[in-house]
């Protein structure tokens, strides 16, 4: 029963719900590089696995760097005050050094599939770290434009993996993807729980500027979400009318939920379908390469 209890705390420690969602993107971003350059999957096997297991090690450091930080502010949101880092259950101490031990080992494991990889690991964790856990979080609106950066790092990890470079427009397609895709997904995160941050002061847009500024924010992101499909096009026009397809349809939503004025469930919304829009992206991308794949080896 002990282990269970220490299991689960560790899995909040680490973030291990934000592990597992940031796969999912590096993984698509991996097998499109793979089909792209036309290179054979059984040879790149252990660079996959260097590169799954790197990614989720540099990840949960990152995740758990935050926590570590965080407990001042942690135990004021209801949201987070049960962490194990602010409990007590797992001292700051041992959280940092295990953190650290992720880090080396994560950025050891990308190196092992490729030197950028493991730089671009590296990056991930430290702008997420200074630039918005110690920086932006607590002092600008626009901290989740900063912590988009890192957020988004996984895509080009994935590609660095395999590919012998990260400047085909398909891997900055993801890229983009994914750093706009944080701020109407973290905005409607933001209003449900805008009464968790305006009690620790963090001045997330909709505590800070208003439900309005809010809406008309995500619906620019939303705009530029959908244009971003377009540096699929060079590689497939069947990946860029689906990713825009599914950019539009979420544009249209928001701006029909917003004008009923009712900002917990237009924030409800728009979460529930950022889930399934980085779902669809991502998984379409992934079939796409591994179909692509399977009928080169024909």
């Amino acid at each position: 029963m002990q282990t269970q209890s220490n299991r689960q705390l560790w899995a909040q420690a680490v973030k291990t719900g934000i592990i597992k969602s940031n796969l999912i993107p590096m993984i698509a971003a991996l097998m499109l590089a793979l089909y792209t350059y036309e290179l054979n999957f059984v040879e790149h096997i252990p660079a996959i696995i260097y590169a799954v297991l790197g990614s989720a090690a540099v990840i949960a450091a990152a995740g758990a760097y935050n926590n570590v930080y965080d407990r001042d502010i942690d135990q004021i949101m209801p949201r987070t005050k049960t962490r194990p880092t602010v409990t007590g259950e797992l001292s700051a101490k041992l959280v940092l050094i295990v953190a650290t031990i992720l880090l080396i080992i994560g950025c050891a494991s990308l190196y092992l599939a490729s030197p950028l990889a493991a730089l671009l690991g590296f990056l991930g964790v430290f702008f997420y770290v200074v630039p918005y856990t110690m920086w932006t979080k607590r002092r600008t609106i626009w901290n989740t434009e900063v912590g988009s950066i890192s957020g988004a790092m996984p895509p080009l990890i994935g590609w660095a993996a395999v590919a012998p470079d990260i400047w085909h427009p398909a891997a900055w397609a993801l890229f983009l993807i994914m750093v706009i895709w944080q701020m109407p997904h973290f905005y409607a995160i933001a209003i449900r729980k805008k009464e968790d941050y305006a009690a620790a002061n963090i001045p997330m847009l909709p505590v800070a500027k208003g439900e309005r500024r809010t809406y008309i924010q995500s619906n620019i992101y939303l705009v530029l979400l959908s244009l971003s499909s377009f540096l699929f096009y060079p590689l497939s026009l069947g990946l860029t009318i689906v990713s825009f397809i599914l950019g539009i349809i979420w544009l249209g939503m928001s701006i029909m939920a917003s004008k009923k004025k009712e900002e917990k469930k237009w924030a409800n919304k728009m979460f529930a379908y950022s889930l399934f829009h980085m779902m669809a992206v991502f998984g379409t991308v992934i079939i796409y390469a591994s179909v692509g794949m399977i009928l080169n080896a024909l």
